[in-house]
């Protein structure tokens, strides 16, 4: 027996297959489905290193001690960046908004300015954490591999 086509009554009274009410579904629909394994197929970008957090943390900490524009410039070349990554917590996102808002040179370096900038220059370390677990270290193979043996302490 051959597949029959559902017919559709249009308004005119005649009658259409369903490819012909609906050009574009079959087109949509490949489109959606390709559309995950197009997101799959992109490598993640790596975490930002601690260090790299550890050099903003420096360079903000310089900032707020020396209000000049050479040390606070690159706080915010630093900063501005970081905002963009996608693995970043919003926690972390925060803190770096803030170093990026609040280092600017100003005319008086007061306590609230430097403080204003030190509190999540310090917070940022602990705020920039992955919260991914390291992979564990593959087990030792090899003629130098040896496992620990527990006895009873006799040769």
């Amino acid at each position: 027996m051959a597949p029959q086509h559902l017919q559709h009554q249009r308004r005119d009274g005649s009658q259409a297959s369903d490819s012909a009410v609906w050009p574009g579904v079959r087109l949509l629909a490949t489109a959606a489905a390709l559309m995950p394994v197009a997101g799959l197929a992109a490598t993640p970008l790596p975490f930002p290193s601690q260090e790299s957090f550890r050099q903003l943390q420096l360079a903000a900490l310089a900032c707020a001690r020396e209000n000049s524009s050479a040390s606070c410039e690159p706080v915010r070349r630093l900063a501005d960046p970081l905002l963009d990554h996608p693995r970043l917590p919003a926690a972390c996102k925060d803190q770096l908004w803030s170093l990026s808002q609040k280092a600017q040179v100003s005319v008086v370096n007061s306590y609230s300015r430097r403080e204003a900038i030190a509190q999540p220059a310090q917070l940022l370390l602990l705020a920039c954490r992955s919260g991914e677990k390291p992979r564990p270290a593959p087990p030792a193979s090899g003629p130098g591999a040896t496992t620990p043996q527990f006895g009873d302490g006799k040769p």
